[in-house]
């Protein structure tokens, strides 16, 4: 979840909230790869989830990252609640899950070495206080109830609101993680093409990247429970986006749906104010019922478009959301993935003429199917498996074509990095079958031997 934003002065014209998106444009040469990924900490004796204070608890990483490696303490009502670091940030997500959302780098060679190293030590400070660390889509045994709510005023906002609309907010914020990626776009139409696609293909992502086939100590039916949880959540804020698709979409299209989009709050002086199902469009006459008489500053628009949670959204970036949280070789798989279909124009293209005979319908049917079946899902005599294979191929294409160096020049290019995409794509399986196969096989049942199995 995204810390309080910067955006700027006074919002004085309707067209200064398209304007701040479009400011988000920028030549190739300037283009960046942002990765975020969160992972659930636990209690290695107990296998809890971690408290947000103790001396086994989530503070007391944020702490060892503090005071061991450089980090900037990032404060709220006196509790640290994240770091910042060399345009990185280290931040909580709601039940404890620990985030690192990445600087903008040039390759995925750097975007990888900074994962690595982040894990590194948090493994090195985890390992002193018997804390481990797991990557997953979603928590296998924990209930909401063994959860922590982590101290940030927005979301303790968001967990009152999310008991009210749709059936799984509150188990999205608690138990689910992700792993993204954040990339650039050149203009208003390079955008539009890119948002199409990364919409489109984002069940694809979630099938190759599916892994969490448990929800409350067993089976739970579908290769991706995240994904199932995110079907089922606030439908204001969430989905697949038809309307990306229609003839003249652009910057301001995405206003007036961001627009339209009920809010959580307003942030004053350090505080989240109460703005729960209030409108943005009211904010702008000076009408919001929870600051009468006050008019949005761009920092408050900012900070209403973090509060949006489509597959793929767009800031001053477009984000990749539909991938499940994984094992440390997926984490660089994600980024390769997608900067392969997005950063060459050719594969862009390729990625484009995939998906441009979809029908909004069949972009939700695949949603849905990607969740439950991963790449066994078919869609209307499609096969997952065959657009899977067709897309990871594409973003091979891209990378070759990128032909960014890594290790001194040693390594060509990026494609390395789509190897484990590459074998679940030959073989069929992606991590969920994997962790089904053990759970039926050499687990006996015993969920709990996930731990020890698959943490970092």
């Amino acid at each position: 979840m995204s810390i309080p934003q910067s955006g700027g002065g006074p919002i004085e014209r309707h067209e200064q909230m398209a304007q701040y998106l479009a400011d988000g444009c920028k030549p190739k040469e300037e283009w960046r790869i942002g990765t975020e990924h969160e992972k659930f900490g636990y209690c290695k004796d107990t296998l809890k989830p971690l408290p947000y204070a103790g001396e086994r608890s989530i503070l007391a990483v944020l702490e060892g990252l503090r005071d061991g490696h450089g980090w900037e303490p990032l404060e709220e009502g006196g509790k640290l609640i994240g770091l910042t670091k060399g345009g990185a940030n280290v931040s909580l997500e709601p039940g404890g899950q620990l985030e690192l959302s990445g600087a903008p780098l040039e390759t995925i060679h750097e975007t990888c070495d900074e994962v690595n190293a982040h894990l590194a030590d948090v493994k090195a400070i985890a390992d002193k206080i018997g804390v481990g660390f797991i990557g997953l889509g979603a928590a296998p045994i924990w209930r909401n109830e063994d959860m922590p709510l982590m101290p940030k005023g927005r979301y303790k906002l968001m967990d009152g609101y999310m008991q009210k609309v749709g059936t799984m907010g509150t188990t999205m914020m608690r138990r689910t993680c992700t792993v993204q990626v954040n990339l650039d776009f050149a203009s208003e139409a390079d955008m539009v093409q890119k948002l199409r696609v990364a919409l489109a293909l984002q069940p694809v992502a979630n099938a190759l990247f599916g892994n969490s086939p448990f929800l409350d100590g067993k089976p739970n039916g579908v290769k991706s429970t995240r994904g199932l949880v995110w079907r089922n959540l606030d439908a204001d804020r969430t989905g697949m986006l038809p309307f990306v698709f229609d003839e003249g979409f652009g910057f301001e299209s995405w206003v007036d749906y961001a627009l339209d989009v009920p809010m959580y709050f307003v942030y004053r002086e350090g505080k989240y104010i109460n703005a729960l199902g209030q409108s943005f469009r009211d904010f702008l006459k000076g009408e919001l019922p929870a600051l009468p008489g006050e008019t949005p500053t761009l920092s408050d628009w900012a900070d209403h478009l973090t509060t949006l949670f489509p597959e793929a959204r767009i800031k001053k970036f477009i984000e990749m959301r539909g991938a499940d949280g994984g094992p440390w070789r997926r984490l660089c798989a994600l980024p390769a993935f997608w900067v392969g279909l997005m950063y060459d124009q050719s594969s862009l293209d390729a990625a484009w003429d995939l998906v441009k005979g979809w029908d909004a319908e069949t972009r939700d049917a695949w949603r849905v199917e990607a969740s439950v079946n991963a790449l066994q899902a078919k869609v209307g005599g499609q096969s997952m498996h065959d657009i899977a294979r067709e897309a990871v191929a594409i973003a091979e294409a891209g990378l070759k074509a990128r032909a960014r160096p890594g290790a001194g020049g040693m390594v060509p290019d990026e494609t390395h990095f789509l190897n484990a995409l590459k074998d679940s794509v030959e073989s069929g399986q992606v991590p969920a079958d994997e962790l089904l196969s053990e759970y039926h096989g050499d687990w006996g049942g015993d969920l709990s031997r996930i731990y020890a199995a698959h943490s970092y």
